[in-house]
């Protein structure tokens, strides 16, 4: 098993712009287990930004034209970001692929967690209800309760 930081797949996908133009930008990426990271194809020393992207829920509209791979990658919080590639490259299928693999590995961890607080429930013991005093004779046929006081 690799850990969770490990690179699965590395390369360079063109990712269009948010301007007016929408121009495609190449981007150094890195698949991970866990996410997408996004970096300029050649960092500037100031600019060694590297841009996370999240957890990748969906990819929607794979389309190929000409030498291109056009797919539509949809965050979890419903934004959506444009890539292309070269067909060969298969980057659609691999982040379709670790996209599977993490919901499958949450939904495992999901299970875990709720079977561990199941049997955390089972093990403590549940206190007793609260129940009203009952009265006890003792010696002299008289009970051990006060007897009620009316006003008067």
């Amino acid at each position: 098993a690799r850990s969770p930081g490990t690179a699965v797949k590395e390369g360079v996908l063109e990712k269009r712009s948010d301007g007016l133009l929408q121009l495609w930008k190449k981007k150094r990426c890195i698949l991970t287990e866990e996410g997408l990271l996004l970096t300029p194809p050649k960092p500037q020393p100031q600019q060694q930004q590297q841009q996370q992207q999240p957890p990748l829920p969906t990819v929607d509209c794979v389309e190929r034209k000409g030498k291109y791979v056009y797919f539509t990658v949809v965050m979890a919080e419903g934004k959506e970001i444009d890539f292309r590639c070269a067909q060969e490259q298969g980057w659609n299928a691999a982040i379709t692929l670790q996209m599977v693999q993490y919901k499958n590995r949450q939904a495992i961890l999901a299970v875990r967690s709720t079977r561990q607080k199941q049997q955390h429930l089972a093990q403590d013991p549940q206190p007793a209800p609260l129940r009203a005093p009952v009265p006890r004779a003792v010696p002299g046929g008289e009970s051990q309760l006060p007897a009620p006081v009316f006003g008067g």
